[in-house]
């Protein structure tokens, strides 16, 4: 991961899902830093009302209304972008839809539609991005997965799969660039449950309107982490320490997790509102109202921030100081208990 990455205020960002959550917290923070955006949706509309915000503000900004499950739609993302300014720099494949509901209530065409966008979205933009990054002198990869690329959870079984199938794409190609010794940086973000329209956009089988457990973490949190892996190469990063800890617990405690999931997780994403039969969502096609929500209420305090994430950000020297400073006041506050002799020779 020795990758030199440019600043933001030089690179030229290609940017799927940019319309909602934590695309659009990502738009708009890597317009403010001075990055040219190539924001790409399905939905031309939102696009186009996103992108005059942005000029307004004074951003390079170029669109691009395309399907990432398609190939040519990609294809053409690719071609905005070097038409417009050149190269690509940065390339985040963002873009994302949910189900709710059993494995066993989820039509087999709406598994197929959510790994069209979540997974084979990803491989397609990975590829047009890989390619593009090589013939430009480098830059970075960043693929948005998930908590639940490392923990699966019951009512949303599909999506969690798509995010294994994400974790496992990006390491494999990680691998085969490294081998390569291609100058791309490769990045999985993986974010913990965060405060967009994410329930309300999914696809719901369930009785009553759906939600995501708490802690709930802030989209511009999100925004913050994944415009780092843009400026500075790292592997994995975590938002929120939540997420950190989900897949520790996976790995360590799997069986005490599954008791976990199943004494809590079912309650913790239904709300108390009924879900109506007329209800819209954005599996099969976009929200067709041009609304730009970057947050909404999921009923928890939003965190702003989060120690953790804040750690994995800084650099190998600082993070060794922070843990040698830490072991150095246990190690003392262990020697300072009451009745605890102290030996000396």
């Amino acid at each position: 991961m020795a990758n030199k990455l440019k600043k933001l205020n030089e690179q030229v960002i290609v940017l799927t899902g940019a319309t909602s959550g934590i695309g659009l917290a990502t738009a708009r923070m890597a317009a403010e830093e001075g990055a040219k955006l190539v924001l790409v949706a399905r939905e031309a509309d939102a696009l186009d009302t996103l992108a005059h915000e942005m000029r307004q503000r004074g951003a390079e900004v170029a669109t691009a209304a395309a399907d990432v499950g398609v190939p040519d739609d990609v294809a053409r993302i690719g071609k905005t972008a070097v038409e417009r300014f050149g190269r690509v720099d940065t390339w985040i494949n963002n873009a994302g839809i949910g189900i709710f509901g059993t494995q066993e209530q989820v039509a087999l065409e709406d598994m197929q539609r959510l790994f069209q966008t979540n997974f084979w979205g990803v491989v397609n933009g990975s590829l047009e991005a890989v390619k593009l990054l090589r013939a430009h002198g480098g830059g970075a990869l960043i693929n948005v997965g998930s908590e639940v690329s490392d923990r699966s959870v019951p009512l949303q079984g599909t999506y969690a799969a798509s995010k294994h199938a994400v974790r496992a794409f990006t390491e494999s190609l990680r691998m085969e660039l490294e081998k390569d010794k291609a100058p791309i940086s490769v990045t999985l973000v993986k974010p913990a449950a965060i405060s967009t329209p994410f329930p309300q956009h999914a696809k719901n089988y369930m009785a009553t309107e759906p939600t995501l457990p708490a802690p709930i973490y802030s989209p511009e949190l999100a925004a913050r982490t994944i415009l780092h892996a843009a400026a500075v190469p790292e592997r994995d990063l975590f938002v929120g320490g939540q997420a950190k800890l989900m897949s520790v617990l996976s790995q360590l405690l799997p069986r005490s997790m599954d008791r976990f999931m199943n004494a809590a997780m079912f309650k913790q994403q239904q709300t108390d509102i009924p879900s109506k039969r007329s209800r819209r969502d954005a599996l099969h096609s976009p929200d067709a109202r041009r609304e730009l929500r970057q947050r909404v209420d999921l009923g928890s305090k939003i965190k702003e921030s989060s120690p953790y994430t804040s750690f994995q950000m800084q650099s190998a020297t600082t993070k060794t100081v922070l843990v040698g400073g830490a072991l150095l006041a246990a190690a003392w506050a262990l020697t300072r208990k009451p009745g605890r002799r102290v030996w000396h020779a």
